[in-house]
């Protein structure tokens, strides 16, 4: 995919999730290939601006597509993001277990779901609705995880 390619992409979504007009976000094409992440993104809530961080050097993740709307839609979600993290932070006192829990569970439910609704988005608007599986390339098989729970005889 070629950078007007992923620039035009990044613009149909922004519009799709009703992201823009309401906010000003900027696409930066990362041509470093040591940066160890597809996508990120810089947030100013209070101006609502975003900076949308896309990996083009050395992506982790097959579709960059799918790799778009699932960082736009960490945006749609940053009201409820931001919450949850404040009620975390005014609920636990700051290095207890309870709160490194809460965080952990907080930020793998939030991972979960945007990117359950970037599947449902792709699937129904994308132009290459085929799913990436480049992390699952950086996890042990079931094999090796199994084998650690063999009993020792």
């Amino acid at each position: 995919m070629n950078k007007d390619e992923i620039r035009a992409l990044f613009e149909k979504y922004c519009k799709k999730l009703r992201i823009t007009p309401a906010w000003d976000v900027k696409l930066e094409l990362v041509e470093d290939p040591a940066w160890g992440k597809t996508g990120d993104f810089k947030l100013d809530c209070d101006d609502r601006k975003a900076v949308l961080m896309l990996n083009v050097a050395a992506p982790k993740q097959e579709n960059l597509e799918e790799v778009i709307i699932h960082e736009l839609m960490h945006i749609k979600m940053y009201p409820l993001d931001q919450v949850t993290e404040s009620l975390i932070r005014s609920g636990y006192e700051e290095g207890s277990r309870a709160r490194d829990f809460a965080y952990r569970q907080f930020f793998t439910a939030l991972e979960q779901t945007v990117e359950e609704l970037a599947k449902c988005f792709l699937l129904e608007f994308g132009e290459n609705r085929e799913l990436s599986y480049g992390r699952c390339r950086g996890q042990k098989s079931f094999n090796d995880l199994f084998d650690g729970l063999r009993n020792i005889e």
